[in-house]
């Protein structure tokens, strides 16, 4: 149901704009998140945005990243500014429809994409 793209090699300080698209009737209703899992580390959250628009982020990430929504193309966009090497990772988006969630929890998320590489040289 999640589709995620936008992955690959940018230089240190470049930017890149990853998107999720959703294949659900009430995709407003969704919160949307992002992980993202380097090499030889767990998956670990990133942002996300609740279906009021509320959004939340990692401290490493605060500042240079940003998540948006727009529900009527049932896609939300991680938009990665100032990218340095320990942003090298695959990133998953992720949603959920339950109630009570925790957003930094990827327990807690029931929908997963497959994952896009973003390499950052240096």
């Amino acid at each position: 149901q999640l589709q995620a793209s936008g992955g690959g090699l940018v230089q240190a300080g470049g930017s890149l704009r990853l998107s999720c698209a959703l294949s659900a009737r009430t995709f407003s209703r969704y919160v949307m998140g992002w992980f993202r899992q380097a090499p030889g580390k767990e998956r670990e959250f990133v942002t996300a945005m609740t279906w009021g628009g509320s959004t939340y982020y990692a401290d490493s990430v605060k500042g240079r990243f940003a998540i948006s929504r727009d529900n009527a193309k049932k896609t939300n966009y991680l938009q990665m500014n100032s990218l340095n090497a320990e942003d090298t990772a695959v990133y998953y988006c992720a949603a959920t429809d339950r109630d009570g969630v925790r957003l930094r929890s990827r327990d807690d998320y029931n929908y997963w994409g497959q994952g896009t590489l973003v390499t950052v040289s240096s």
